[in-house]
């Protein structure tokens, strides 16, 4: 994507967005609502097009490139409207039929783990399996890049952790991947890299470890048993109080070794010893509040 811009009316919704996906990489697209992620998928897609700017996709423009582009893209929408009188597989069959070279239904649904629920109604399953038939029918057609908007939710802690393994294999196939969610443990866990949208504009981007440590200091803490001295502790911002001591560095490897050397040196243990860097839910907070002048 080169200079996307899109408007509705006098609506800005994307501000000239570059962007660039590698084939066989898992991208999560983060960003609050209205930032213009939808938009920006939908254009991707080939379902809206944008007011200017250029876009490519496999070497194809999806706007006018039509059934082929369409033959090689899967795409799971977080509400899909599939006829709820259908069984599982017909569902499947239905959506297999309008693909040039799709998967087995089967295969597929034992993929996401549907295998014995391939002769109920669609009706009959409950949240988390209907969004596991809406990823089935992502991949029936054997996609070289898939498009998963918030793919997971509504899963329970179990499944959703089998559908991080589903992708992770999908990965390893070779298959593009391009994820939007709220969750961000699921972006970190996934994606090779990021970007955080913010009012249409591309704020951060990066693999989610650069954006954890570009995002600022590391906190160590520790206690010691009551009535330890702290006497020539070399941590000079440490914040102590009578439980416990915290500092925050942007050079948490230094100071842990100067921590535990001078730990060593007194015998004395440090109990409860952690360090915490900035998660990217923390990143992904902060850059959500930036402002971007209209």
């Amino acid at each position: 994507m080169r200079g996307l811009h899109k408007r509705y009316g006098d609506i800005h919704a994307l501000r000239g967005i570059d962007l660039d996906v590698e084939a066989g990489e898992v991208f999560a697209l983060l960003g609050p609502n209205g930032a213009g992620k939808s938009t920006t998928v939908e254009i991707l897609e080939g379902h809206r097009g944008a007011t200017s700017g250029t876009v490519r996709v496999m070497g194809m423009d999806p706007a006018t490139s039509g059934r082929e582009y369409r033959d090689r893209i899967g795409i799971v929408l977080q509400h899909s409207g599939i006829e709820d009188e259908l069984s599982v597989r017909e569902a499947l069959e239905m959506y297999a039929s309008v693909y040039a070279d799709p998967a087995d239904p089967d295969e597929v649904l034992a993929q996401v783990g549907l295998g014995e629920q391939a002769d109920q109604r669609v009706k009959r399953l409950s949240g988390g399996q209907q969004r596991r038939i809406d990823l089935a029918l992502g991949l029936i057609g054997r996609p070289d890049v898939l498009f998963l908007d918030e793919p997971t939710t509504g899963f329970d802690p179990a499944a959703r952790r089998r559908s991080w393994e589903l992708i992770a294999g999908l990965r390893s196939l070779g298959v593009t991947i391009l994820l939007t969610t709220h969750y961000m443990d699921e972006a970190q866990q996934l994606a090779d890299r990021v970007a955080v949208i913010v009012a249409g504009e591309i704020v951060a981007g990066g693999t989610p470890v650069q954006l954890m440590e570009a995002a600022g200091e590391t906190a160590i803490s520790f206690r010691t048993e009551p009535g330890s001295s702290l006497e020539g502790l070399p941590l000079v911002d440490a914040v102590v109080s009578t439980t416990s001591v915290t500092v925050r560095t942007m050079a948490p490897t230094t100071v842990l070794h100067e921590l535990t050397g001078w730990a060593l040196s007194r015998d004395i243990e440090l109990h409860e010893l952690s360090v915490t860097r900035p998660t990217l839910e923390d990143v992904y907070l902060q850059l959500a509040e930036t402002e971007v002048e209209p």
